[in-house]
């Protein structure tokens, strides 16, 4: 049943008045606002950031801003559409580029919300996660979750980059955002543990059958392993089979993290990936290849560590525009969230 509703102005301006005076509001001349028929009101708006536009600032800001200053040197990510103020990609995704130069350390802390680290270029970096050292390379996936130990070095030569992706926007909105400073971490004796442990799938350590389900068992993700994995899906896949695996606990087989999640996505040469309309906001950062996307009718041309968001709800497709090789794609979006709170939905 669809009717009109009535309006804040039909009603008597002493009512009003004394609505506003005990700090009351109707809820039926804003009801379609709140509760929109078929899709939601957004805000948020496809945008693009293209690493070639975004490097030279980043690169600037290591010469301007000394690490001492900084504490994390990082260029935010900001949606236009979302207030640039408001520092957020979608209006659950922060997203960030961050540089650390040779010699350079990120101080230890641990915060409320749950970060990844997504390496973009160099060598020789490393985040180290309550003592375990996890050295970063290109397309590497390491995990920062909420209230563990963290902080980041580089022992080699040149630039690292990587981009930060947080649930910050909406930690921050129920005002549970905050962050503790503490010593540098003691070094473990097995660096990158987590990922020599749990390296082949379908196999854990004997002993985790008798003990509560570490949290987050897996700190990195090589990204060697995961386009190793995609290279072989495509081997087998039929033509109109998408090629994308998720990143999951490997203990659990559910989402890294409780509010974002992860995945990677290949194209094969001349592919076009169109899924369906998805409730979740996502973002979509380019690990290898170049090519076209339109999202919600919106063109653009995206080349290696472009980063795209996507709102809510979006219409996407997603082209490779090669004919020779393929193109492979990092994945970000709040669908765990989503699930847990009961709307996620793909239409």
């Amino acid at each position: 049943m669809s009717h009109q509703l009535g309006t804040l102005e039909e009603l008597p301006l002493d009512y009003r008045n004394t609505l506003t005076d005990l700090n009351l509001v109707p809820l039926w001349p804003a009801l379609r606002s709140f509760l929109p028929y078929g899709r939601p009101t957004r805000a948020c708006e496809p945008m693009l950031w293209r690493y070639e536009d975004v490097r030279p600032l980043l690169m600037r800001a290591g010469d301007l801003t000394p690490i001492e200053k900084a504490e994390r040197r990082v260029l935010i990510l900001a949606n236009p559409s979302l207030d640039l103020a408001t520092a957020r990609a979608t209006p659950t995704i922060y997203l960030g580029l961050q540089l650390i130069n040779p010699g350079e350390t990120a101080p230890n802390h641990r915060h409320s919300p749950s970060a990844i680290r997504f390496v973009v270029e160099g060598e020789g970096g490393f985040t180290m996660v309550e003592g375990e050292r996890l050295p970063m390379e290109k397309g590497d996936l390491i995990l920062t979750p909420s209230g563990l130990w963290h902080e980041h070095g580089h022992t080699g030569s040149g630039p690292v980059v990587w981009l930060d992706a947080l649930d910050l926007p909406l930690v921050y909105s129920v005002e549970a955002s905050y962050c503790i400073e503490g010593e540098d971490q003691p070094r473990n004796n097995r660096a990158d543990s987590s990922q020599a442990t749990y390296r082949r799938s379908g196999l854990q350590p004997y002993a985790a059958l008798d003990r509560p389900v570490d949290t987050y068992p897996l700190r990195r993700y090589p990204w060697r392993e995961v386009k190793a994995a995609l290279m072989d899906m495509a081997g087998h896949a039929g033509p109109h089979d998408v090629l994308h695996l998720a990143y999951v606990n490997p203990e659990t087989g559910r989402e890294c993290l409780p509010i974002l999640g992860f995945s990677a996505l290949a194209l094969r040469p001349g592919e076009t990936y169109a899924p369906k309309r998805r409730s979740a906001s996502q973002v979509l950062h380019v690990i290898e290849g170049e090519g076209d996307a339109v999202i919600d009718g919106i063109e653009m041309r995206w080349g290696e560590s472009s980063t795209i968001a996507v709102p809510t709800h979006a219409e996407i497709q997603v082209r490779n525009n090669s004919s020779t090789k393929m193109a492979f794609l990092f994945v970000v979006d709040d669908a765990p969230m989503q699930r847990k709170l009961g709307f996620y939905e793909e239409f």
